[in-house]
């Protein structure tokens, strides 16, 4: 009796009770995946649920990317010319993406990438990224950013003056925030207009305002790993606008 008693005091007062999430909190829920299905054979990637991953085209189609004990293991192969890009539409104007992750070594790390392909300002679609490392969370900007095709192309060429250096540097954040190896965590990362927000096991590490956040219609998210990473349990919800 004591539970729903409690239950119903927190529906009443619109407050979310450990465990529970609060339907107004994550908007319509647009996809998700448990990883808790079995691939075939071992030698080629069998990712399924929509998921696609730059294999093929940056690491000569050897596998990168493994299911396994209900988890997607994503690992850098040697050949590899790029870090590894697992990609799912996902297609909003805001939005929030929830999942569970490890990271096991010191130097791997985690971005959350959102793009548009059809956006054709920026190098290969990049809007903004949340990259989680286990010393900081780093947020950019990349459509008015580093990803800008005037940006990009200048950079490449080494042309960029001092005060587009300046002008690129406003466009990241930096928040320091320790993990550690080996150890499961709960990821949200909240896409509201122009802001752009990071939790991790339900406790803020930052926030980013950045003109570039507002895209109208992010179409696909890039699980963005250079090393190696773990994920479960990838939620995908679309927020009133």
């Amino acid at each position: 009796m004591k539970i729903f008693a409690i239950l119903a005091i927190a529906l009443l007062l619109n407050c979310p009770v450990a465990g529970s999430v609060v339907a107004g909190d994550t908007g319509v829920l647009l996809f998700q995946d448990q990883f808790d299905r079995s691939e075939s054979q071992e030698d080629n990637e069998e990712i399924g649920n929509g998921w696609n991953s730059n294999s093929q085209k940056r690491a000569k189609g050897n596998k990168q990317v493994d299911l396994r004990d209900g988890a997607m293991y994503i690992c850098l192969h040697p050949e590899a010319d790029h870090a590894v890009s697992v990609t799912h539409p996902a297609e909003f104007r805001n939005g929030l993406v929830s999942l569970r992750f490890m990271l096991e070594g010191e130097q791997d790390s985690l971005g959350l990438n959102f793009a548009d392909l059809k956006f054709k300002g920026v190098h290969a679609g990049h809007l903004f990224v949340a990259k989680i490392t286990t010393q900081y969370v780093q947020i950019d900007d990349l459509k008015t950013g580093r990803m800008a095709n005037e940006y990009y192309e200048l950079k490449k060429a080494k042309k960029l003056t001092q005060g587009m250096k300046s002008e690129l540097e406003s466009k990241s954040k930096r928040f320091p925030n320790k993990l550690e190896t080996g150890k499961w965590y709960d990821l949200a990362v909240r896409i509201e207009n122009a802001m752009i927000s990071v939790s991790i096991d339900g406790t803020p590490v930052g926030s980013f305002q950045s003109e570039g956040i507002a895209h109208p219609t992010k179409r696909l998210l890039r699980l963005a790993v250079p090393k190696n990473a773990v994920l479960d349990d990838v939620k995908i919800y679309a927020l009133s606008p």
